[in-house]
């Protein structure tokens, strides 16, 4: 049997020079090479953690992850597989001047280059595979994003369990290991608005997010499952004033509401409702879905859709 592919995850950091569009360089002398930032996934990390992790240990950038890039394949020299996972991230002027970055013997030196030179600069075909993908994003002006995260709540204490009303059912012991794995992975992309079925599984899942990001909870029978099985719910609402906003924001429902939550996205956003997208909303507990959206053009169509599930 073939071993396992090692799994990392990276990002191809960019910000604006003299109006110019560049990205992040290391130079890793050990290795004779130029990448992007990047590293393994640790024990008990989701792919987005360990992005954001690994660009604070190699840059000294504190960073939130835009939308994803896809992924760069090849063999290591002992002949297992490796798989990156690549996202594209933003560098604001405060966020490079804060910068803790020292050289070290892992990383050397950090280059900030143009697109056209970082292409030539590259040591690996997979690398400039991945920045293409990225020029691509430039060329038709969807490289500014923001996202909107649907997240199901965790595993909650079944109704045979519970003598109380459905909405008062809290999380299973499980249910509170599924809320904590899942805050580690979306706290990584930089979510400015936490918004909750007023459900108290849904509260307790978002409650985890709320603690690692300093935000308050916004409750709402807008995307609660009572209001919707009582045809209160109002999705249409709660998806316009996000998209407006283009701002990251998190909404924490049930099963029976994130497909409305995904449709409502695809028809405010003039994009087909295909069997990808709609897929994206058959969450089981725990999991959620990253929606990204132009910040230029959050009308023009989804840029990119990405789920994750807790890592247990």
């Amino acid at each position: 049997m073939s071993e396992q592919p090692v799994f990392a995850a990276g990002a191809v950091c960019w910000r604006v020079v003299d109006g110019k569009i560049t990205v992040l360089l290391v130079h890793r002398d050990r290795h004779h090479d130029v990448s992007f930032p990047k590293g393994k996934v640790d024990p008990g990390e989701s792919l987005p953690q360990t992005a954001r992790r690994e660009l604070v240990e190699e840059t000294g950038l504190s960073l939130h992850l835009g939308a994803p890039l896809g992924t760069a394949e090849y063999q290591l020299p002992g002949g297992r597989d490796k798989v990156v996972y690549y996202w594209a991230a933003e560098v604001d002027d405060d966020t490079h001047a804060a910068s803790t970055f020292s050289p070290n013997d892992e990383i050397t030196k950090l280059e900030w280059l143009t697109l056209g030179k970082a292409r030539k600069a590259l040591s690996y075909p997979h690398d400039r595979e991945v920045l293409d993908r990225f020029q691509a994003r430039v060329d038709n002006d969807t490289y500014r994003t923001f996202a909107i995260i649907a997240l199901r709540h965790g595993k909650a204490k079944s109704p045979s369990e519970w003598d109380g009303q459905d909405a008062t059912r809290p999380l299973t012991g499980r249910g509170r290991l599924q809320a904590d794995s899942a805050a580690s992975g979306i706290v990584a992309f930089g979510p400015r608005k936490l918004i909750s079925s007023t459900a108290t599984r849904c509260v307790e899942t978002i409650q985890p997010t709320a603690a690692l990001s300093g935000m308050a909870v916004t409750r709402t029978a807008k995307i609660s499952q009572d209001g919707w099985e009582a045809g209160e719910a109002d999705v249409e609402t709660v998806i316009a004033k996000r998209i407006a906003k283009r701002k990251t924001a998190v909404l924490c429902s049930h099963g029976p509401v994130l497909p409305e939550i995904i449709r409502q996205l695809a028809y405010q956003t003039n994009t087909p409702l295909d069997a990808p997208l709609r897929s994206s909303a058959e969450l089981a507990t725990g999991d959620y879905t990253v929606v990204h959206l132009s910040r230029v053009h959050p009308t023009g169509g989804i840029i990119a859709v990405e789920t994750h599930g807790p890592v247990l």
